[in-house]
């Protein structure tokens, strides 16, 4: 396994909708286990592939404390969601950098495992901003794209900021 480097915002490959995944092949399974690591080694709850430079629809996350419950989102759609609230968010692509952001609190979502087999899954709280999160990052979204021009611009100048100073 190995830890992969995470790309930043204002990264382009970041804004591209992924395509699903078709091939569930030894590729794709190392592939999962180097995001699994590179999530933990960050530290994270969640990671999509095109973060990592991989164009596919794929993302994992564990939102556990002790880092024991890892899930493998292939091709996930929502199937419902409720109990619209304000959650604080942050991203592996946008360091050091959290906000609030309107999220849903429950969902429902189907996906594939790591082996091509499908599920269904309802989750609360912190794994159900983590899904949403994530299924955006597939989408090309990201967080900031729900607060106001003027924070995503200020944000945006701090990451170039810090970038230039690397």
């Amino acid at each position: 396994m190995a830890v992969l480097p995470i790309l930043h915002h204002p990264d382009p490959r970041l804004r591209k909708k992924t395509p699903p995944v078709q091939q569930f092949d030894q590729k794709l399974q190392r592939l999962i286990d180097d995001m699994f690591e590179t999530m933990y080694a960050a530290p994270g709850v969640g990671l999509a592939a095109n973060q990592v430079g991989v164009q596919l629809r794929l993302s994992v996350m564990d939102c556990s404390e002790h880092h024991d419950q890892p899930i493998v989102m292939i091709n996930p759609e929502v199937l419902g969601a409720e109990e619209r609230q304000e959650m604080e968010e942050g991203c592996l692509s946008l360091p050091d950098i959290r906000d609030k952001v309107q999220r849903y609190n429950k969902i429902r979502l189907r996906a594939l495992d790591r082996n091509g087999q499908p599920y269904e899954l309802e989750a609360e709280g912190l794994m159900a901003q983590c899904v949403q999160h994530e299924i955006d990052h597939l989408d090309g979204k990201l967080y900031i794209d729900y607060l106001s021009s003027l924070k995503r611009e200020r944000i945006k100048k701090k990451l170039l900021k810090a970038a230039a100073g690397d």
